[in-house]
């Protein structure tokens, strides 16, 4: 037994009278339905019938007597099995005793260190003005309107609408081979002088006029996103449908009114201040809990059962996939190494599952629970959020078997919750700000 890990080994023995019992029970349910030829149905012997069936009968006392007397041994020896177990090495003979090796993975014991009154600075969640001046800003750039530019040429900073021609094969092809590879596009915008620009589209749209056409050599650099363009120099026939600039409203009343419901550049800087404290104040509670969490991490080093930090794993990375789907990308077409970029989550898998262990001890320490209210009200809110009724939320998870998995998650937040509100949370004065921030 490896006390380092939580890996686990047991060879179990079932007593040759457990399974010469247990041959006789299935043989005679088999002889009682089963048809061998010369014999009317039921009447066939008991003998026959287990040489008749052998195999079957081996398999099934396989599956009703090995995971039985697995459980039963763990059980008698207070074992807290994690995961399936995988079984080994059977040695399974006629009149004597079936064995076999176990191997699995247990929860670990360990003793809790402190957790109530731990010490913990907090950052007052103050807002500054260079911090108010850049909200307003950024309703500033949010408001923005783009306005037809009169009486010169395109510059950086103007959004260029274009329909264009692509021809793909590159500079210098057949016309035949370009007139099969050309694509085209409508009333595509292009920001000049913008980073996320080709730069050969800023340099050769500068100074178009709406109406006038170009042509001209595009070269992509070899890190372009865009794999099928990367390196790559491709021809393109223009034709300028517009030209705007972008047009920022002064911050005034007339600001206040058009992004929000009060009527004063003074009350909506009011408005941002108490927002952003609020904001301030969640990632203050948030970095406090994060920092609290570490402590315990720290403080309470056990082996950890790796079939945990393989379930985390999986987690992260169905979570990564589904949001490349939701973007619109194919995983199955990405060039990149998926057990890399897993093994690079390995870290943070291992701390979110010691950080489980230990929420859960505390929460049967401190008699924590979730009621099937608490837990309604928490479905309420999620199902708000996804556009899925409660109910039918409910329904699916219980389904689905991931229920008690959401109420074990509900139950750690509150173990957090309690190790928060018990904690000795010191003020720490903010830095002022340079004189360049404010």
């Amino acid at each position: 037994m490896d006390t380092e890990t939580c890996k686990r080994e047991l060879v179990i023995e079932i007593p040759a009278e457990a399974v010469r019992r247990q041959t006789e029970t299935l043989a005679d349910q088999y002889r009682r339905v089963a048809r061998i030829p010369g014999f009317r149905r039921g009447k066939a012997p008991a003998v026959l019938v287990r040489q008749h069936f052998r195999e079957t009968i081996r398999e099934e006392i396989l599956q009703s007597l090995v995971p039985k007397y697995f459980d039963d041994t763990v059980k008698s020896q207070k074992l807290s099995v994690i995961g399936r177990p995988r079984f080994a090495d059977l040695k399974f003979e006629e009149d004597m005793p079936l064995t076999f090796k176990a191997t699995f993975e247990i929860l670990p014991e360990f003793e809790l260190s402190k957790y109530q009154g731990l010490e913990v600075d907090e950052v007052p969640a103050e807002v500054s003005e260079a911090e108010l001046q850049q909200a307003i800003e950024q309703l500033r750039e949010q408001a923005a309107v783009f306005e037809p530019v009169e009486g010169r040429g395109a510059e950086n900073g103007d959004v260029v609408t274009v329909n264009y021609e692509e021809a793909r094969n590159p500079v210098g092809a057949s016309a035949v081979q370009a007139a099969g590879a050309r694509k085209k596009y409508s009333e595509a915008n292009i920001l000049l002088g913008d980073p996320k620009t080709v730069p050969d589209f800023s340099k050769n749209l500068e100074g178009a006029r709406a109406g006038e056409k170009r042509q001209f050599d595009v070269h992509y650099p070899v890190d372009y996103p865009d794999k099928g363009l990367a390196g790559k120099t491709l021809r393109y026939t223009v034709e300028v449908i517009s030209v705007k600039r972008k047009a920022v409203p002064p911050a005034d009343d007339e600001l206040a009114k058009s992004v929000s419901d009060v009527q004063t550049l003074e009350e909506l800087r009011g408005k941002l201040r108490e927002d952003l404290t609020e904001q301030k104040k969640r990632k203050s509670e948030a970095e406090i809990k994060r920092a609290l969490l570490d402590q315990l991490i720290d403080a309470n080093p056990f082996p950890l059962p790796e079939v945990l930090v393989e379930a985390k794993l999986d987690e992260k990375m169905e979570k990564l996939l589904g949001q490349l789907l939701a973007q619109g990308v194919d995983p199955r077409g990405l060039n990149v190494d998926w057990q890399q970029i897993r093994e690079d989550r390995r870290s943070e898998a291992e701390r979110e599952a010691r950080a489980a262990l230990i929420l859960e001890k505390i929460a049967q320490a401190e008699n924590l629970a979730v009621s099937e209210e608490e837990l309604d009200d928490w479905l309420r809110r999620i199902a708000s959020e996804s556009g899925e009724t409660p109910a039918a939320m409910k329904t699916r998870l219980t389904r689905e078997g991931r229920l008690d998995t959401l109420k074990s998650t509900r139950r750690a937040q509150k173990a957090l919750d309690f190790i928060y509100q018990n904690a000795s949370i010191q003020r720490k004065e903010q830095a002022s700000p340079s004189p360049a921030e404010g």
